[in-house]
């Protein structure tokens, strides 16, 4: 258990720090990959600072990790003209290769990214303070996402290396790329929510440029030798800066063919809007949530709230997936809180590499300051914070808030808050739930939690329009990775999974002619002669 004050012993003195986890000296990078070459930046750095503070006995202080480039728009197009070239409309090298072949680059690249595991799980740790177990998570199913991938490009291409006859036309479909893509990921999960994009345009036979996300950038920097050495020059680039001076410029260009982003639904609206040519571009977002929460009165309580408190504060609720709101039924609502604040005391406070934690600082600088405020507001409003330490500080770092009753003239109660304050919302009609739902800007995920199949039934019906997805008496989640993952509303654009990615970065392009002897010798000819690297029936093991 916790002692009373969870934050008395929160940050460590240095010397009390694992020497196998411990950071050793400030990185300052100035490389940055273009056109397979990494190239050395002379300008402006940015520092990267750590949501882990030292404890000192000056008090409090705060550990810089080291600094990245500052690329400046005219750089930053120097990425995209490589990018351009090396898809050279259509013609390059990267997009004509059989798939076979850039299978065997990709598998490279992942051979040469597992090198670099424990390298990358530290500074996940250290940049974004995830946990040691969800940070070998993360890497590893990254890992295990680009080995489905590749397994599903497999099995796409074998189905498309037959040819089909219709109405005296015989035909081959396959897919093609689109062209270059833009991939920019997530801080919360800045290599495996970025490379659930980054890996299939690539495997697509798209070239790309790649922007890493705000908090995460040093973790990528272990994997800039494996990029420039497993694919041939130009096909990816990696750039670092202030996306308002770099993204900006490469959208305005118009010469992005495809937009995969992870962030808020406004920023991807400003970006599009910079596209001179929108109805070229493809777009695959993923963006905010307001995931409800549903407790219904016949409930497996225990069940509910183990779920709730995971969805809700799985690192520190930073999860586009996590229940961002609880709608309890009034005749379970104080059997709940008194279960959800209970499990919620055992949650360990510490930092990432402590055994067992949970409960770890934030990266964002001023996101514990957004918190109070949202607090501060609901408890002007009504509102009580019902448990124990809710909503205490210390630097990086806020314990959880439990906010109770919670009401729709509140903040929270619309705003994504992306962190750790729980929001509990007692209702008495679900028409109140129901409505919430309908009118919401958002519309990715729920979870019902109820065991009367009459009223989960009707529930279901009525959010399979609303929402991407519904979890029956389990939490809010993107796995398994070969479901669809998308949203509605303001929440996402296209759909993601390990199928349907190899879809949204290619297009299905179809050979056709009319089916005569000669024609039938004429692609016969070619398919024999390996004349064509697109029309073959070349089968992959």
């Amino acid at each position: 258990m916790n002692p009373v004050n969870p934050l008395n012993d929160l940050f460590p003195k240095a010397a009390d720090i694992p020497e196998q986890y411990r950071y050793q000296g400030q990185v300052e990078q100035r490389e940055y990959l273009v056109d397979g070459t990494l190239r050395t930046w002379q300008g402006a750095l940015a520092k990267v600072r750590s949501p882990v503070w030292l404890s000192t006995d000056e008090g409090d202080q705060p550990v810089i990790l080291g600094s990245t480039p500052l690329l400046d728009a005219d750089t930053a197009m120097t990425a995209l003209d490589a990018a351009v070239r090396a898809y050279d409309k259509g013609r390059g090298h990267w997009p004509t290769l059989r798939v076979a072949e850039r299978i065997q680059h990709v598998e490279g690249f992942l051979k040469r990214m597992r090198e670099q595991r424990q390298a990358v799980v530290k500074l996940l740790m250290w940049e974004i303070g995830k946990n040691l177990k969800d940070s070998e998570k993360e890497f590893d199913r990254t890992c295990d996402y680009i080995v489905d991938t590749i397994n599903a490009l497999k099995e796409l291409d074998r189905r498309s290396s037959r040819f089909e006859l219709e109405q005296d036309t015989l035909g081959q479909i396959r897919r093609a790329p689109l062209g270059v893509a833009l991939c920019m990921g997530p801080y919360n999960y800045p290599l495996n929510e970025t490379f659930t994009t980054l890996i299939p345009a690539l495997i697509m036979g798209n070239t790309v440029v790649f922007k890493p996300a705000k908090f995460g950038v040093l973790l990528i920097r272990p994997l800039l030798e494996a990029f420039r050495d497993s694919f041939p020059a130009g096909v990816i680039n990696v750039i670092y800066g202030s996306g308002r001076e770099t993204v900006s410029a490469l959208m305005a260009s118009g010469k992005i063919d495809i937009f995969a982003f992870i962030g808020t639904h406004k920023a991807a609206s400003d970006l599009k809007k910079l596209h001179p040519k929108p109805h070229r571009l493809r777009a695959a977002l993923g963006l905010d949530a307001k995931n409800p929460g549903i407790i219904l009165p016949q409930v497996d309580l225990d069940n509910a709230v183990n779920e709730a408190v995971t969805g809700a504060l799985s690192f520190n609720g930073q999860r586009c997936t996590a229940l961002k709101i609880l709608f309890v039924h009034e005749d379970v609502v104080d059997s709940f809180i008194e279960k959800f604040n209970a499990k919620l005391a055992g949650l360990k406070s510490g930092m990432p590499w402590d055994t067992g934690v949970s409960l770890t600082p934030l990266p964002e600088p001023s996101k514990p300051d957004y918190l109070a405020d949202l607090v501060a507001d609901a408890v002007e409003k009504g509102a009580q914070v019902v448990n124990a330490n809710g909503g205490a500080t210390r630097q990086s770092f806020f314990y959880p808030a439990v906010l109770y009753p919670v009401t729709p003239q509140m903040r929270v109660y619309n705003e994504e808050q992306f962190g750790p304050v729980v929001p509990i919302v007692p209702y008495s009609n679900l028409d109140t739930v129901i409505d919430y739902v309908l009118d919401s800007d958002f519309g990715q995920q729920l979870s019902i939690f109820g065991t009367d199949p009459q009223t989960v039934g009707r529930l279901v019906d009525t959010f399979a329009n609303q929402v991407g997805r519904i979890n029956l008496n389990a939490q809010c989640q993107r796995g398994p990775d070969q479901y669809p993952f998308n949203g509605r509303k303001n929440s996402a654009e296209g759909t993601l999974s390990v199928h349907d990615a190899l879809r949204t970065f290619s297009i299905r392009t179809l050979v056709a002619t009319k089916f005569s002897d000669a024609n039938k010798t004429l692609v016969s000819d070619i398919i024999r002669n390996r004349q064509s690297s697109f029309l073959t029936t070349d089968y992959i093991f």
